[in-house]
């Protein structure tokens, strides 16, 4: 199976208005996915509606959100139910900082129902990072029964590498190659861990440009035990971002 683990929606401060559900939905299937996840920045709001959208037509999706820790590193959580991941919102939520999101700065980030309708405008600065350590986001991620991974390792900003100049043991299920890095280039930091690839979409056009393939069923179980054996196969990466 191909599954592509790392895709935002207009939700995202940074990410096109056009990244709706619907439109996320049909560029996977033409990409051939057979698993998307939706994560968002400090939210997961949106998750429910491209979802049902996902629903609709075969695919398989996973509720997660891209969590910017106080360390500055961002993070994937994900989970089979948009219940456990809107729970995860919530803790996040209260980490933030009380800052009011500025559209004009940063971006809209509208609330969207599966058939694209608007019910809400979030009003918190979806672009801070939170208060809550590593340690402590994934101790929430696993009592809610999900996966953590380390976003984008390879980045030079808003990395665990970046950040923290190694990965922090035993707390992460697996590592996230962005669609441009070499691989064998962050084998001396990605020893012992599975490797996963992903869009980071933002836009359109690079909804599953890049994905991860591996055999197994696409849950947090099954992702679960792939990652365990280190199972794992990428996509080429591309030469432009």
């Amino acid at each position: 199976m191909r599954f592509d683990l790392h895709i935002h929606t207009c939700l995202s401060p940074c990410a096109e208005l056009a990244m709706g559900p619907q439109e996320i939905v049909a560029r996977a299937r033409a990409a051939g996915m057979d698993g998307i996840a939706i994560t968002d920045h400090q939210s997961a709001k949106n998750a429910p509606a491209v979802m049902e959208c996902a629903r609709r037509v075969g695919l398989r999706c996973l509720a997660g959100l891209e969590v910017q820790t106080a360390e500055e590193v961002h993070t994937l959580a994900l989970f089979d139910t948009a219940e456990a991941a809107l729970a995860l919102t919530e803790h996040v939520y209260a980490a933030l900082p009380k800052r009011k999101n500025d559209p004009d700065t940063f971006g809209d980030q509208p609330v969207v129902t599966a058939d694209e309708d608007v019910v809400e405008m979030e009003g918190r600065l979806l672009a801070a990072g939170c208060r809550l350590t590593i340690p402590e986001v994934a101790r929430l991620v696993y009592d809610l029964g999900g996966l953590y991974l380390a976003a984008h390792i390879d980045r030079p900003a808003f990395s665990v590498i970046s950040g923290l100049g190694a990965v922090p043991e035993g707390v992460f299920d697996a590592l996230e190659l962005s669609r441009t890095a070499q691989a064998a280039e962050w084998e001396r930091h990605t020893a012992g861990y599975a490797l996963t690839r992903a869009s980071d979409a933002h836009h359109p056009g690079d909804v599953s440009r890049v994905w991860t393939e591996a055999e197994g069923e696409f849950s947090v179980a099954g992702l679960r035990d792939i990652f365990a054996r280190r199972a794992t196969r990428l996509s080429e990466r591309i030469t432009c971002f």
